[in-house]
Parts: C-alpha cells; structure tokens; sequence
C-alpha cells in the first residue's frame, strides 16, 4: 500500500530515479521508477508531475518514452511533511464517535430496565407480605 505523505513519496521517486540511473547508466522512465517502488503509474506520474511544477525533476518527452532528470533535490525539504486522513479514516472516526454514543445509550437503558426489575421485585414482595 502506498504512502499518501507526499514528501515520504518524493523522497522515494528521487532515490529510485538515482538508484535507476546509477544502475542502467541512462536516466530512467516514469514507468520503471514506478514499478520499482511498486506504485501505480497514475500515482507515480501526479507525483512526479508536482516535483516537476516544484523544479525538483525534469521530465524529457521523447520518442523512447519520457525520462526523468533530478534538478533540485534539496526542494523536496519545502514539502510539508504531514500525512493527510484519508476517507476510511474519517469514516472509522465517525464510526467510533457514534458508537460511543450507542454504547451510552444502551448503558442507560441497562440501568434503566435493572430499575424496573428491583421495582417489580419490591412491589411483588410488598404484595406477597401484605397476603401473609
């Protein structure tokens, strides 16, 4: 599973990019980067689009494919380094919120009903005495 923390992920094109590069000798592709660190191509071109509006990467459009050349590696130290919630996250956060609040519920409907029964009982034994 991918890592949805940006700067994690830029990290690791620009590493896979020189590990690439130091090991076929010529700059490689979005697509060879990508199978590497096992991402999805789509992911691994909006990452590597970004770091090229950033001036991190240049990416060459050719007819062999695009590669891709490492500018500016010391932006990647302007990305904010946050992870951001995805949906599930905030879906399972909701989840527990209101499953607290049926837990209460049925905690005061427990008490509620424990209540009731001491309340037969003391009438039923009022009831039984007063018949002796």
């Amino acid at each position: 599973m991918e890592n949805t923390n940006f700067y994690y992920n830029s990290h690791l094109v620009i590493a896979a990019i020189r590990i690439l590069e130091y090991k076929d000798k010529i700059p490689p592709s979005i697509e060879k980067v990508c199978d590497l660190l096992s991402f999805s191509l789509e992911s691994g071109n909006l990452i590597c689009r970004k770091l090229k509006e950033m001036n991190i990467l240049e990416i060459l459009e050719g007819a062999y494919g695009n590669k891709l050349f490492i500018k500016e590696h010391i932006k990647i130290e302007e990305i904010p380094n946050e992870t951001k919630e995805t949906d599930i996250d905030e879906e399972v956060k909701k989840y527990m919120e209101n499953r607290k609040g049926y837990t209460k519920e049925i905690e005061a409907f427990q008490i509620k009903q424990a209540e009731k029964r001491k309340n037969l009982f003391s009438e039923i034994d009022k009831n039984l005495k007063k018949a002796l």
